[in-house]
């Protein structure tokens, strides 16, 4: 990756550019993968290669994906990489106009359906997991009464520990330490309701 750091999108350009239901999932993958051909990633979206080259080609035109450099690769089809290690979606910077606002709630409910999507393939196929990885697995709820500095601040240190962990692992992924490890989502949502 060429970045270290999540990009913050704070332009309506590529926030529309993200928020098509196919380049999140070929994001999401091409992030997983960490580097990948269309051809990969069309196999893993079920799709026709051109398609999904057409739209690797609007990620990287909005500099969310980028080309990624194969030594000893022969040159006929496109590595890809992800420029950042993630990407974050402020309020903020979409609360000026009410199209910019808009856009924003249709992506943010657009990459929660998909989340949602992936938590219930896991149910699906929640017996088929070891029991190592069904006692590992967890979805809680957890209900507070805190104020909205509160909840920055716990978003700031769940952050931190996630950060951690992802480094952690990518670090042993990468010395070889593959056994066992799989894929793994964590999903965190903070929000106030009133009952």
């Amino acid at each position: 990756m060429a970045s270290n750091e999540s990009r913050r999108v704070s332009d309506l350009g590529t926030l529309k550019a993200f928020g098509h239901p196919l380049r999140m999932k070929l994001y999401r993958a091409l992030h997983i993968a960490r580097q990948a051909t269309a051809s990969q990633l069309a196999e893993q979206a079920d799709e026709q290669v051109s398609l999904v080259s057409y739209h690797l080609r609007k990620l990287a035109d909005h500099g969310l994906i980028e080309e990624a450099g194969r030594p000893g690769g022969d040159g006929r089809e496109r590595w890809w990489q992800p420029t950042s290690k993630g990407l974050r979606f402020n309020d903020e910077d979409f609360d000026d106009a009410p199209e910019k606002a808009a856009t924003h709630t249709a992506v943010s409910r657009l990459s929660f359906d998909q989340h949602i999507e992936l938590y219930r393939r896991h149910l699906d196929t929640y017996r088929s997991w070891s029991p190592q990885w069904r006692k590992g697995s967890f979805g809680s709820e957890y209900l507070a009464r805190l104020t909205a500095e509160e909840l920055t601040a716990l978003e700031s240190e769940l952050d931190a520990v996630i950060n951690r962990y992802q480094e952690q692992g990518r670090a042993r992924d990468e010395a070889g330490d593959t056994e066992n490890r799989e894929n793994v989502a964590l999903h965190l949502y903070g929000f106030p309701f009133r009952t």
